[in-house]
Parts: C-alpha cells; sequence; structure tokens
C-alpha cells in the first residue's frame, strides 16, 4: 500500500496535536495517511505504555489513517544512528510517500527535536539507492518523499507554511482526546503535567484560531519546510 503522506511522531499523540487536522482534512480529502510512533511514550507521567497504545489505535481510527505504526523505541533515550535511520527507512520504503510529517525542529521536550532529525535524516538516506534494506524478506528500493514538513508543537515557531483546517478541528479535538490518559479531567488522581491542565487543552484551539488568522481563515496548522516550496505558477502549488 503506498500512502500518500506519513506522520511521524516521537510519542503517541505526538501526530494528533501537531498535525491532526491537516491529517483529518487529506483524509477527506481522499488522502491516504500513515502514521508512525517512534517510542511507545512510556516515560509519560499519567497512564502507561499500555494505555497509550490502546488510545493511539483509537485516535488513527477516529482520525481514519490507513496504518499506523509503532517501532518501539527507547522513549527518552533512543538515539539518532545507523540502526534508528535504518529503521525508519524501511518504513518509507514500504509505504513511499511523497510527504512526511515530523516532530517539530526544536521543542521543550529532548525527544521531539531529536525526533525531527531522525525522521529528516532517515528521508534523506531512504533514497540513496546503495543502502541496501530488506523489509518482511523482500529488498526494498530506494524512496525519498518529495518534501518534509516539522509540524509546531509546544514553542511558537514562525511558520513557513500554514494549512486551512477549517471545518476539520473538531476531528483533531476528537482524536486528541482519545489519550484521555493524558490530558485535562477533572477526576483524574495523577499528577499534573504541562498538557494536562486546562490552559494547554484550550490552546490546542486558539492556536489554531491563531494560525488561520494568519492566512484569513477560521483555522490553521502551521508547519515549517526543509526546502523552498515550489510553486507551479502564483495561483498553483506544486
Amino acid at each position: 500500500m503506498k500512502l500518500d503522506i506519513l506522520a511521524i511522531g516521537a510519542h503517541p499523540d505526538d501526530v494528533e496535536l501537531g498535525c491532526g487536522a491537516t491529517l483529518a482534512k487529506e483524509i477527506n480529502n481522499g488522502k491516504r495517511v500513515g502514521i508512525l510512533d517512534l517510542t511507545r511514550g512510556e516515560l509519560g507521567t499519567r497512564g502507561s505504555a499500555e494505555i497509550r497504545d490502546k488510545e493511539a489505535a483509537r485516535a488513527a481510527k477516529l482520525l481514519g489513517a490507513s496504518v499506523r505504526l509503532n517501532l518501539e523505541f527507547a522513549d527518552g533515550f533512543f538515539v539518532n544512528n545507523h540502526a534508528s535511520q535504518l529503521e525508519i527507512i524501511k518504513v518509507i520504503r514500504k509505504y513511499q510517500p511523497d510527504i512526511v510529517l515530523c516532530n517539530a525542529v526544536d521543542d521543550r521536550h529532548i525527544d521531539h527535536g531529536r525526533g525531527s532529525k531522525l525522521a529528516s535524516d532517515a528521508c534523506f538516506l531512504s533514497g540513496l539507492r546503495k543502502i541496501e534494506t530488506i523489509f518482511e524478506g523482500n529488498n526494498q528500493k530506494a524512496w525519498r518523499p518529495k518534501q518534509v514538513y516539522h509540524y509546531i508543537q509546544w514553542k511558537n515557531i514562525e511558520p513557513d507554511v500554514v494549512v486551512d483546517v477549517s471545518g476539520f478541528l473538531d476531528k483533531k479535538l476528537e482524536a486528541v482526546f482519545a489519550y484521555e490518559s493524558q490530558f485535562h479531567k477533572t477526576d483524574a488522581n495523577e499528577p499534573e503535567t504541562p498538557i494536562s491542565s486546562t490552559n494547554f487543552r484550550d490552546s490546542i484551539s486558539y492556536r489554531a484560531q491563531d494560525m488561520g488568522r494568519l492566512i484569513g481563515v477560521a483555522h490553521g496548522e502551521g508547519f515549517t519546510a526543509e526546502r523552498y516550496v515550489a510553486v507551479d505558477s502564483l495561483f498553483k502549488l506544486i
């Protein structure tokens, strides 16, 4: 199965928070979207890896993703090395996405920036034919995505591209809050975290509103680009 978009996140819920509305919109437009989680989020203060597994599966179903995989790298301790790069390359070559979305280039959580660079490096290396990989017993062909974008997470990074996601914020919020263990609940008996506050919950909507304001629409999601975004004309993106 070939994917149009592969969204990669260091932790389950990164993708939903960073680009959930964009994915919902593209899926609604008939695009095939996959999600690749690098870790199970086992170091998260609230919940457990097993709970996050179930929440991630539910969120993917709500969005309509065609596939969701987890590489089970060590949360907090994975590194950008040969072995990790090869595991991501195998997934990229199997699903041949045209676009890859990955973590913010710099963020509060150390895994986000590290996961961003790891995914980006793997996208480039995946296009080198002399790197040989075997997946499910098959020799793989080189494949490099046409574009790599980085979604925006905790920090307010200035976007290079803003996607109009008007009409899809509710679907994003539904997928985000599938992670019930992670976010605000009045009856929760677990420690508070930066993302379990009502302020953070509300910020998901008001950031989308502010991104939308920048481009004159109701809601938007911002991304940084690794290279210039090419246009066929002033009226048509390539």
